[in-house]
């Protein structure tokens, strides 16, 4: 048992000694190792385990955004019990709040909101619901995959420079790499000889990976060619 697979009720610390008999749930088996992943949270919530035990990857759940927290957000779900310990049954990991980059949790959902998230999977070990609101909404990038073809030309703004390329903002949710040796037909070692932040500039759509939701572009090949 790991400390947060101890009692909630209790400090871990003083929650157990050597020689106590406890009850506990199985919540994982390593048949690798040999050994099993138990909770006395689990046998002292058995409401809380059951409703959560019940539900299916993809179900869609609605509830309130109970507490932001700049590890992620609690969302209070309608159905079910409330958490022993934390604002929210549900809880939605940073990534999984939009498809759009954003600065803050709080740019994206405000508490006292209500939506409607997709249920992942059951975390054992705090005893919640991981979520996914952008699994609700469509992808922007996939949207932009679909209509967009390698050797197309775009224009876009460059929003930042690293030491392997520029990024360049080609849509409002859409943003993809130059990369140096790319930026110019001369060799190049420093992006900031060519472009600067704010800079538009005509790219070529070199590669589009759709797993991986990357952009590859090339500045150089929406230039003329030296002789």
């Amino acid at each position: 048992m790991g400390p947060l697979d101890l009692s909630w009720v209790r400090f871990s610390a003083a929650t157990v000694e050597v020689g106590d008999r406890v009850t506990a749930e199985v919540t994982a088996v390593d048949l690798e190792r040999g050994r099993a992943r138990m909770s006395m949270a689990a046998t002292e919530n058995p409401e809380l385990w059951a409703f959560l035990k019940s539900l299916r990857t993809g179900a869609t759940l609605s509830g309130r955004i109970a507490s932001i927290e700049r590890f992620g957000v609690f969302v209070a779900l309608d159905d079910g019990p409330d958490h022993p310990v934390f604002p929210g049954v549900g809880f939605l990991t940073i990534p999984e709040l939009s498809w759009r980059s954003f600065e803050e949790p709080s740019d994206v959902v405000q508490v006292g909101q209500r939506v409607s998230c997709e249920f992942l999977h059951f975390d054992t070990t705090n005893g919640e619901a991981r979520l996914s609101l952008r699994a609700l909404r469509p992808d922007p990038f996939q949207c932009f995959a679909a209509t967009t073809a390698v050797g197309e030309t775009l224009t876009g703004r460059v929003t930042r420079l690293v030491p392997f390329g520029a990024f360049v903002r080609i849509t409002s949710d859409i943003e993809g790499l130059v990369h140096v040796r790319e930026l110019t037909w001369k060799p190049a070692e420093d992006p900031e000889a060519d472009v600067r932040v704010g800079d538009e500039i005509t790219v070529v759509v070199t590669a589009i990976d759709r797993v991986r939701r990357t952009l590859a572009l090339s500045r150089r090949w929406a230039m003329p060619r030296p002789e």
